[in-house]
């Protein structure tokens, strides 16, 4: 699956604003919402939260990964934001995550949920495609860098051995 079938570019902030975990849950559950098939609201933040509650989705490298299952959702369907300002969120490397992508799927759909979940989190390990993210200047290209994983990122990066699809 290639990322730009997760998002749209109405699904994708810049500078996204959350004073807590708990706000940036919030704001994540209410963006994904944005352009997507009829979610309920209250059902989103009760699966991003119950997720939460088993550990931190938060990946390290200031990157975190909120995710969820929803009953009554047809595809799986993201979401992604930088943020303003580095939040704290409990992620495994204890560092503040500066960008998140939330990640809802098929209450069903286990196999596929973890594939993508996988290459999310690989894909979020290079650390030249990250720093693009966080220098977008405004959603348009952010939603573009996030879709179009530029393979020069990836020669400048020897650790990365990534494609864009998800």
């Amino acid at each position: 699956m290639y990322i730009q079938q997760l998002l749209s570019e109405a699904r994708v902030v810049r500078a996204l604003s959350a004073g807590s975990k708990a706000q940036l849950l919030e704001s994540l559950g209410r963006l994904v919402q944005a352009d997507a098939e009829r979610l309920d609201s209250d059902a989103v933040l009760a699966a991003l939260a119950a997720r939460e509650q088993l550990g931190s989705t938060g990946l390290g490298d200031g990157v975190a990964l909120p995710h969820g299952r929803l009953p009554g959702l047809t595809r799986p369907i993201g979401a992604f934001a930088t943020l303003d300002h580095p939040l704290e969120y409990e992620a495994i490397d204890h560092k503040p995550v500066t960008m998140a992508f939330v990640l809802l799927v098929p209450d069903n759909a286990t196999d596929e949920h973890l594939r993508i979940l996988s290459e999310l989190a690989s894909l979020f390990t290079n650390r030249t495609w990250r720093r693009g993210l966080l220098e977008a200047k405004d959603r348009h290209e952010l939603y573009r860098r996030l879709t179009q994983f530029d393979d020069t990122a990836r020669a400048h990066d020897p650790h990365s051995h990534h494609t864009r699809s998800v």
